[in-house]
């Protein structure tokens, strides 16, 4: 499910990124000779294009027939664009005349140029209409987050209202931190927000970090290498909450049902040890299986003890509660109106945005590469069971993505054309057709690159070997 999920959100960014290219050229009235969604390397799935008066389709084609070229339609049909659907799953393009991309050189231009051209626009119009990809998907994803907010809200739970604490990795507890710690300040600065606490121990390189450990507050000195070791492990998360042991449910038979234990209560201790937080009580009872053990435990309010028996596995017959919004007092539901989820959406958009510009110098620290990831990366991101929130939560941060990756100045991306034109506008010198062609095709060995690595490493982790 999570590889339709991505396939899905892959298509629509791919489709409204060229949707950006192609209004910007009818705007200008650039002849648009070509819209793919995905691929078409010696077929495609469907071919559809409107002259003389109605549409004609073509499906599973290889060859587009002679009688829908340009040049042998009507001349009010002349403008009108191929509409395709590739087989491909790996992008898009949009084929605009006079224009030296991914779908053609300086050999497949016309051999002088025409007024439909985008070669013989002004330099600002082909700005814009390089830069419409960009700006569509950009604009997409704070208007993604605004309906987000509008239709389900926003949940949060503050940094300091997770009362049991936080569960560190291993390279946090080889730092100095202890299982239960809650982060206060990172260099001096007060923390509030998980997302906020993450993002600085990974990307700001911290000298200390300020926790909550019992009842008083602690310095821990961090030796600088935690984002190397991030790196070279492999390490996806780096704490998670500390919530307690509510039971949920109870398996009508079991262990659990036989001693009285019942919906809602709340497990304390395990013998004669006292805690609350759901991982430590499932790892006391794992070192208790097959034995009988008293449980203390809150119900309606009052402290109980009852007789468990622990079976070979560890488990007692229950299960528990994994609503965050059930478990922490503290936790916080923000419902919006309309015009409020806009602006409050183009703010989360940003915020994401800045996060991920300022996440991609993990990249270049010691064994950074091996966090790039591919196809399977990004799949995984979405969740295994259909969930609408998340595909769209993820759909918005992979606009974001697309539309910063666009614009980074690599021949091959918008951002290199957007480069070139730039150049153009300031130096009022244009950039040869050969000098484009060997840039587009340099850059495009550089994406091929880049893509090889990326699912590479996303096979060597499959295998275990990374």
């Amino acid at each position: 499910m999570n590889w339709i999920a991505l396939l899905i959100s892959l298509s629509l960014l791919v489709a409204t990124h060229e949707l950006g290219h192609l209004a910007f050229a009818k705007l200008f009235h650039t002849r648009v000779r070509r819209y793919y969604i995905f691929f078409n390397w010696k077929f495609s799935i469907l071919k559809a294009k409107k002259f003389g008066g109605k549409w004609h389709f073509l499906f599973f084609n290889s060859k587009t027939p002679d009688s829908w070229d340009e040049k042998n339609l009507a001349p009010e049909d002349q403008d009108n664009t191929l509409w395709g659907l590739g087989w491909i799953p790996l992008g898009g393009y949009c084929d605009i005349a006079g224009m030296i991309d991914e779908t053609k050189d300086a050999s497949d231009l016309e051999s002088e140029p025409q007024p439909w051209e985008y070669r013989t626009k002004p330099a600002w119009q082909r700005l814009c209409i390089i830069s419409g990809g960009v700006l569509v998907n950009f604009i997409s994803a704070l208007l993604i987050y605004g309906f987000i907010f509008a239709h389900w809200g926003k949940d949060e739970l503050p940094l300091r209202a997770a009362t049991l604490g936080y569960d560190y990795h291993q390279v946090m507890l080889d730092e100095g931190f202890a299982n239960g710690d809650i982060i206060y300040a990172i260099d001096g600065k007060d923390c509030y927000e998980f997302t906020d606490a993450s993002t600085a121990l990974l990307l700001d390189n911290p000298r200390t970090v300020t926790v909550m450990r019992g009842d008083s507050l602690m310095d821990i000195n961090m030796s600088g290498r935690l984002l190397e070791r991030v790196n070279n492990e492999g390490v996806k998360q780096l704490m998670g909450y500390r919530v307690p042991f509510v039971v949920r449910s109870v398996v009508g038979g079991g262990n659990a049902d036989r001693a009285g234990l019942m919906s809602g209560d709340s497990i304390v201790s395990v013998g004669d040890s006292a805690m609350a937080a759901f991982s430590d009580i499932t790892a006391a009872l794992g070192r208790r299986a097959g034995e009988t053990v008293n449980l203390g435990l809150y119900r309606h309010g009052q402290l109980m003890t009852l007789p468990v028996a622990v079976n070979d596995q560890g488990k007692i017959g229950v299960q528990a509660e994994t609503d965050i919004s059930r478990l922490f007092s503290g936790y916080r539901h923000v419902d919006y109106t309309f015009f409020e989820a806009i602006p409050a959406g183009i703010k989360h958009g940003w915020e994401t945005l800045t996060t991920y510009v300022s996440s991609l110098k993990v990249l270049f620290s010691p064994g950074g590469t091996k966090q790039l990831g591919g196809f399977k990366a990004m799949a995984d991101l979405f969740p295994d069971q259909w969930n609408w929130q998340a595909f769209w939560e993820l759909t918005a941060l992979l606009a974001l993505v697309l539309a910063f990756m666009n614009v980074i100045p690599i021949p091959g991306l918008d951002g290199g054309h957007i480069l070139f034109t730039l150049w153009e506008i300031v130096t009022r010198r244009t950039p040869s057709d050969k000098f484009l062609t060997m840039a587009q095709n340099v850059g495009m060995f550089l994406l091929l690159a880049l893509m090889i690595l990326a699912n590479g490493n996303d096979i060597l982790r499959w295998l275990g070997l990374m």
